[in-house]
């Protein structure tokens, strides 16, 4: 302790030592060396405070323990202060107790407290779990220190004789811990001491082992205990204040802080530590519980008569060992390339954990596949990959136990990769699993459905390098086709379905899918093969599917399917479907409105998804309009085509068909819908006042939004000119840009707008007289983009 620390003599001046020890102009501690300075700065003050309180020595039968982060010497800035003050039966106690608590209330140091005798500690440790993990840590600070001793000795017998009947508590209280606060290796702000992953679990590991259950945690649980909380420290000296969720625009300066280059490689590093908890977690409970004898066995729990796990065989060297799957007695990895995935694949389709003391046996001693693979071992890899949801768990405990980049090498620049932007709820490798075993549900939907599985575990493992991923990724795809032992053909059709994975989503959603020049472009990409449509088919909806809710929506579906539909009728030789003209309602309201001078709506479809026709005399304008009546009604655009219909006698009018959806609740009033966009048209709706209205009420415009981009796409067989938006959404969005692009004196000849989480991906086909040179495409981006703000 330094010279400023011996100076602490009130509370105050614990606060005033601690803020010193904080302060940004400070030599700046490493995270582990302010926790340590933390630690001895506030058992300092206690110790010392505790005898100027009356907490005696040796046979004063009164002792202050401390628990929690002080009781693990685990203290992270503006922690809380948890404290017992254990005694016998003391008759001062009481006292005592208020000159110990008050000077730190009044300071404002959070502090945890309670007075109790070591029988009354052990009584409620009995009834609450929270509080009999705490007993776990505690550690002497003051007084006398055979009370502190019994209470700690009593308090981890006691564990060790009880934990059987709380390990179902255990286990349901983290569940509900983890149904509220998530994912650390999956949150785009993780919490760090409740979440799936996080210091909170760390104390399980430690509690199982205090129960004799289990080892005490390995090295890389230690590791991974001290990056989070190196991560909690640096949040909590950032924000200057208790916090323990990461929010996104603190992460670069933790990262700074931790010596990483920026968030992501910090969310990176996060996601490997959490993921190494929560198998960890997974494994102890398992053998907790296998090492617990069951209720109702009695005398007979631990006797060498009692009946050991059945193992009933599976496959060739696996078996299931009580709820385990696990290697037979006679099995022999080194002479077996198979037997690794064998055991995978049982394990996934029966949805069993795999036992530690297997896959420790196989890391040791399972022989690298070599290139080509085995017959059996290719089919064992597939029938692993077609095995649905079982196959996440699998591919996790493989992962974690370095099995997994055994057989692929290349997945190592996506293990734990963040993803980078909100959509995506999973880290890379995650979500490579994830849309495989959605695959898996789709492989009677498809030719060749090994290849789509195949695909589907490959199609983002060119992330994480600087290029485009979907030409690293067809690169690396060969490469690991080629180790597995494809037909050459197959080769190709794999790298292709890799390499165009992308193409059928950004097309459908950003391009006219009933135009001809944008289908057969699409299928001369393919080079007119039917096989490779199809399965890029299967694997958009299993990416989509993957990616997060909502991504894979109806009208998405709708149109990768139109675009699909066309592909293929191009690849058989047949005419394409005619563009749709104005059905015969949709006519009959034009010349309605021709002959009425007022504009009107018609909605078709009901549920989720309608079709929303809005016409009106012809004049540049009714676009924005319409669209913000639209969001005025919490309805989202999904595409929009701007039409037409002439009449020899009465003129022109402007037909705007929006294809759209509620975000909640049911489609609003056909009325309602004609009467605001009639006073939208004349002037008498304040739009923009009653969007920026809306917009406060749902919690007003996104905080620290990424910065939107423009594109522009020249499409030399139509001569169409493509404007795409990439900007964060809010509501009203396609209003503004709708308004700009028409201020500038362009006309919008039809949008496609695409939601991906919190960012939009809006697609506008442009005209002008005399077209769009470079002058006025400068002028429309200006525009655009100051409309997104």
């Amino acid at each position: 302790m330094d010279h400023e620390a011996t100076a602490v003599v009130t509370a105050d001046d614990l606060v005033r030592a601690r803020d010193r020890l904080l302060a940004p102009g400070r030599r700046r501690l490493t995270g582990e060396s302010l926790r340590e300075a933390l630690v001895d700065l506030h058992e300092f003050w206690l110790t010392a405070h505790a005898a100027t309180a009356g907490v005696g020595g040796a046979g004063s039968g009164l002792a202050l323990v401390a628990v929690g982060g002080l009781g693990r010497r685990e203290l992270v800035p503006y922690s809380d202060l948890d404290l017992v003050l254990v005694h016998n039966g003391h008759k001062g106690v009481d006292r005592v107790a208020e000159s110990l608590w008050y000077p730190l209330w009044n300071s404002g140091i959070g502090l945890d407290h309670s007075v109790r005798t070591v029988g009354e500690a052990l009584r409620v440790a009995g009834e609450d779990l929270r509080t009999a993990l705490g007993l776990l840590d505690v550690r002497h600070l003051a007084g006398d220190q055979e009370v502190s001793g019994r209470l700690a000795e009593a308090a981890r017998q006691a564990w060790r004789s009880g934990v059987r009947t709380r390990l179902d508590e255990m286990a349901e209280a983290a569940q509900r811990r983890w149904a509220r606060s998530g994912e650390i290796a999956h949150r785009v702000e993780p919490d760090l001491k409740h979440g799936r992953g996080g210091l909170r679990d760390v104390t399980l590991l430690d509690a199982l082992s205090a129960a004799q259950l289990v080892d005490r945690p390995g090295a890389e649980v230690g590791d991974a205990r001290k990056l989070l909380l190196d991560v909690r420290t640096e949040l909590r000296r950032v924000a200057g204040k208790p916090r323990d969720v990461l929010r996104a625009q603190d992460g670069d300066e933790v990262a700074a802080a931790l010596g990483l280059p920026d968030r992501f490689a910090l969310a990176r590093a996060m996601s490997s530590a959490a993921r190494t908890v929560v198998y960890s977690v997974d494994v102890a409970m398992r053998t907790a519980r296998a090492a617990v004898p069951r209720r109702g066995l009695g005398v007979f729990a631990r006797s060498p008569l009692r009946r050991a796990p059945t193992r009933r065989p599976l496959d060739e060297g696996v078996v299931l060992h009580g709820t385990e799957v696990a290697l037979a007695r006679d099995a022999m990895p080194s002479r077996d390339p198979a037997l690794l995935l064998r055991v995978a694949t049982a394990a996934a389709r029966g949805k069993h954990p795999i036992a530690a003391g297997t896959l420790s046996r196989l890391a040791d001693s399972a022989p690298e596949l070599r290139q080509p693979w085995p017959r059996e071992a290719r089919e064992e890899l597939l029938a692993l990959l077609g095995s649905g949801q079982g196959l996440v768990d699998v591919v996790e405990a493989l992962d974690r136990t370095g099995l997994w980049g055994r057989l692929f090498p290349e997945w190592g620049a996506v293990r734990d990769l963040p993803p980078r932007d909100a959509a995506h709820v999973w880290t890379v490798d995650r979500h490579l699993v994830q849309a495989t075993a959605h695959a898996a549900r789709l492989v009677t939907r498809v030719s060749r459905p090994d290849l789509l599985l195949l695909g589907a575990l490959l199609h983002d493992i060119g992330k994480g390098r600087q290029a485009d991923h979907s030409e690293v990724g067809a690169a690396l795809t060969r490469q690991v086709a080629e180790r597995l032992g494809l037909w050459p053909q197959d080769v190709l059709t794999l790298t292709a379905l890799v390499r165009h994975h992308l193409l059928l989503p950004h097309t459908a959603t950003r391009r006219d899918v009933r135009d001809e020049a944008t289908v057969r472009r699409v299928a001369d990409t393919l080079g007119g093969d039917p096989v490779l449509l199809e399965l890029l088919h299967a694997l958009a909806e299993a990416d989509a599917l993957a990616t997060g809710p909502g991504v894979w929506s109806g009208w998405k579906s709708s149109l990768v399917g139109d675009l699909v539909a066309g592909c293929r009728a191009v690849m058989a030789g047949e005419a394409l479907p005619e563009p749709e003209p104005l059905d015969q309602r949709q006519r009959e309201l034009a010349a309605a409105v021709l002959a009425s001078g007022k504009p009107d709506v018609l909605v078709a479809g009901a549920g989720q998804s309608a079709t929303v026709t809005v016409v009106a005399p012809d004049r540049r304008g009714l676009l924005s309009r319409a669209a913000g009546v639209l969001a005025l009604n919490s309805l989202e655009v999904h595409a929009a085509a701007v039409r037409s219909h002439r009449d020899p006698a009465l003129g022109v009018a402007a037909v705007d068909v929006f294809t759209v959806s509620p975000r909640f609740g049911s489609l609003p009033d056909v009325a309602l819908l004609r009467e605001q966009l009639s006073r939208a048209v004349d002037g008498s709706l304040p739009l923009a006042e009653k969007l920026a209205a809306k917009e406060r009420d749902y919690g007003g415009p996104p905080q620290d939004p990424p910065p939107p981009k423009v594109l522009w796409f020249d499409d030399e067989s139509t001569g169409a000119v493509v404007l795409e938006l990439r900007a964060a959404d809010r509501i009203g969005l396609l209003h503004h840009v709708a308004g700009a692009l028409e201020q500038s004196g362009v006309d919008v000849l039809w949008a496609r707008v695409s939601t991906v989480g919190g960012t939009v991906i809006d697609s506008f086909a442009l005209a002008a007289e005399g077209g769009l040179d470079a002058g006025l495409r400068k002028g429309v981006e200006r525009a655009v983009l100051a409309a997104t703000g």
